[in-house]
């Protein structure tokens, strides 16, 4: 149902969400002495952030032929091979390959590791070669970037569950395990975010799909998981009619598209399960239908309740190992619960989008008031809020914010009054302020497109969302309660 006219919006150059786009590339396609002159001149030289396209090995080749100073490569090679030779000599690590290369031995199969490299040392004009010792990897473990991983983290590397943190586990399951949970208490526990372990039903009761009242979840589970698959049973046949054809064919393009770095998202049978969320949510949502950017929304639904029942790294977990039962009710309640956050904020997704008009017209006015410094440098290169934070608020950032960081910004959402419609506004002002520096240093407008369109949150983890969500609050505090501050 999305119009030709939104779809620039979904324009990016770069594959890798959060990734900052670096001018050795290919994908920079003009120079920046050649300043593009309008929105439309930029649109049309980049190409969808989610497209994986062929020339995709071409672009990465391009940074690898670089060529590097010698005097860093042979100090980095040094370096590394002093490094090895340490491991090596661990008794420790003896033990772990060997270990590793019996247990590939038994599977009859070897896969060689990226690092089984050679590294040339130049010394006195002899050229020496040294090779690093093979290391092996189970095929079954691939490895996944830093921006695809689900697992919670901090940005220091500290461990995500304190003595603190032991103490809100102990609140939470306290709280949860009551005859009637106190849901303004769990609010406000769930609001710095919440532990893993109880993060599912602590989503269901939030999002409003469960009751608070501990007799009541079961009958509610069962009774709207059966309702679920009655909406399949009696409307899923209808895509193939002709007046749903557009609809489905929308959704079977995007699905795919979704996380497009994580395997989970590229298991046929998740892809099924996705097909008949959107598609069974559309047709009950005919003032809006399906628009691009909500298959976005199912998936932090999927992975909290699929976590529920993984105990290993969900972006690899192969979803067929679930009996059909569990793979049926984590569907339903995805879909229950994407549908109660979709009721408060379906404006953004009726014909002309007037939610999203509205939420990005607030967002100038409130950094105009906020940091006029930024909102002058914006209408000095005629760059315009539409054409960045539409997006912003069409997917509630999840293509700026690795999925990790998502599920824990929805922690704070779930637990703020209308935190999904007015909190994500406050979060908008705070994360276009985080990076003023960098917008300031931009000095035209496609730099300051591409720029907001790739900002590098791909380390981004807990400790950041913290502190957005702080700022956020702040802002919230200063001026959702006085309006006219931010009017001019």
């Amino acid at each position: 149902m999305a119009s030709d006219g939104r779809r620039q919006f979904w324009k990016r150059n770069t594959k890798v969400p959060g990734s900052l786009l670096k001018e050795g590339s290919k994908m920079y396609t003009q120079s920046k002495s050649k300043r593009a002159s309008s929105f439309h001149e930029f649109a049309k030289s980049t190409s969808d952030a989610w497209d994986i396209g062929d020339d995709e090995e071409e672009e990465f080749t391009s940074f690898a032929s670089q060529s590097l100073n010698s005097k860093v490569a042979m100090a980095t090679a040094a370096q590394v091979i002093q490094n090895h030779n340490k491991l090596k000599d661990s008794p420790g690590e003896k033990m772990q390959q060997s270990e590793s290369i019996d247990e590939v031995k038994r599977n009859g199969k070897v896969v060689k590791s990226n690092s089984e490299v050679q590294l040339s040392v130049s010394s006195g004009g002899s050229l020496g070669r040294v090779t690093l010792q093979k290391q092996q990897s189970l095929p079954s473990r691939p490895v996944i970037p830093l921006v695809a991983r689900i697992a919670d983290q901090n940005a220091s590397g500290a461990p995500p569950m304190t003595i603190r943190e032991k103490s809100r586990h102990e609140k939470f399951k306290q709280l949860l395990s009551s005859a009637h949970t106190d849901l303004e208490e769990l609010r406000k526990h769930s609001w710095s975010g919440v532990p893993r372990e109880v993060r599912s039903v602590t989503w269901r009761l939030l999002s409003g799909y469960l009751p608070a009242n501990m007799e009541r979840r079961e009958i509610t589970l069962q009774r709207k998981r059966e309702e679920y698959f009655g909406f399949i049973e009696q409307y899923y046949d209808s895509r193939n009619e002709e007046h749903h054809q557009d609809t489905y064919r929308q959704i079977h393009i995007d699905i795919p598209r979704t996380n497009p770095l994580i395997p989970l998202f590229q298991q046929p049978s998740v892809q099924e399960i996705f097909e008949r969320i959107l598609f069974i949510w559309a047709i009950r949502h005919p003032a809006s239908g399906y628009v691009q950017g909500i298959n976005d929304l199912v998936t932090p639904f999927f992975v909290v309740f699929l976590s529920e029942h993984v105990e290993e790294d969900v972006e690899n977990f192969d979803v067929t190992n679930l009996s059909e039962a569990v793979q049926r009710n984590i569907e339903a309640d995805s879909f229950w619960c994407m549908s109660k956050l979709l009721d408060g904020i379906q404006d953004n997704y009726t014909f002309a989008q007037p939610g999203i008009q509205k939420k990005v017209k607030a967002l100038e006015e409130l950094i105009s008031r906020i940091d006029e410094q930024v909102h002058i440098h914006f209408r000095k290169y005629e760059v315009e809020y539409l054409q960045f934070a539409f997006r912003w608020m069409n997917n509630l950032l999840m293509r700026e914010l690795p999925l990790r960081c998502t599920i824990r910004l929805w922690d704070t959402y779930q637990s703020e009054p209308e935190g999904f419609s007015h909190f994500h506004l406050y979060v908008c002002a705070a994360f276009l302020i985080k990076w003023r520096k960098e917008i300031l240093e931009e000095d035209d407008f496609q730099g300051l497109l591409m720029l907001l369109q790739n900002l590098p949150t791909i380390h981004w983890g807990n400790e950041e969302v913290g502190l957005l969500l702080a700022e956020a609050y702040r802002l919230k505090y200063m001026f959702a309660d006085a309006p006219n501050h931010y009017r001019r």
